[in-house]
């Protein structure tokens, strides 16, 4: 009995050595990204926003980010639960696609980023792929009478390469792109 409750004691000592060392990392990793682990706050029209937080755009003259589940409440984040196979998780995308091609009729033969219909695990991304963008920019350019070219610079120059050109997607975040947007002449 003596030697299990030994074991069990250096079992326990490991795994917070484990655990701690863990943490040091992540703790350290933060620190080396551009925000040092903290939120970004924005102030926009006199108002503040987290720039990590899905903000939602109902005017048709903003990009829009990914849908959220939880109505981008960030006090509840959280995903739907519902499987891919879920009929009713089924029928809310396929909605969202019909709608997403009915407000984009010019983009009818092109196919769908995945995440203009899809939510997120927390709900609240605030960034999309500069393939969701893209697929916005005509619709954007009509509506503010601008030139899809400006709007896919601006586009370009508001995208953020993966981290050290290696791990992840190129990104764009709504807010921020909403913002040079409004700035555009």
């Amino acid at each position: 009995m003596k030697n299990h409750i030994v074991a069990a004691f250096r079992l326990t000592l490991v795994m917070l050595a484990v655990v701690g060392i863990y943490l040091l990392i992540v703790y350290g990793g933060s620190k080396i990204l551009p925000t040092k682990g903290n939120t970004e706050i924005i102030t926009w029209n006199g108002q503040k926003f987290y720039a990590n937080i899905g903000q939602e755009f109902k005017s048709e003259k903003y990009f829009h980010g990914r849908p959220s589940s939880v109505n981008y409440n960030a006090a509840g984040s959280g995903g739907s639960n519902k499987g891919p196979s879920n009929e009713e998780y089924l029928d809310i995308v396929q909605k969202r696609i019909d709608t997403l091609k009915i407000n984009h009729p010019e983009m009818n033969n092109t196919k769908v980023p995945v995440e203009l219909v899809t939510a997120s695990g927390s709900g609240l991304d605030p960034d999309i792929s500069e393939e969701g963008a893209m697929y916005q920019v005509k619709k954007i350019a009509e509506v503010r009478n601008l030139s899809e070219e400006k709007v896919r610079n601006l586009l370009k120059n508001q995208t953020e390469k993966p981290f050290l050109g290696l791990l992840g997607p190129s990104k764009v975040n709504v807010l921020k792109l909403n913002m040079a947007l409004d700035q555009l002449k």
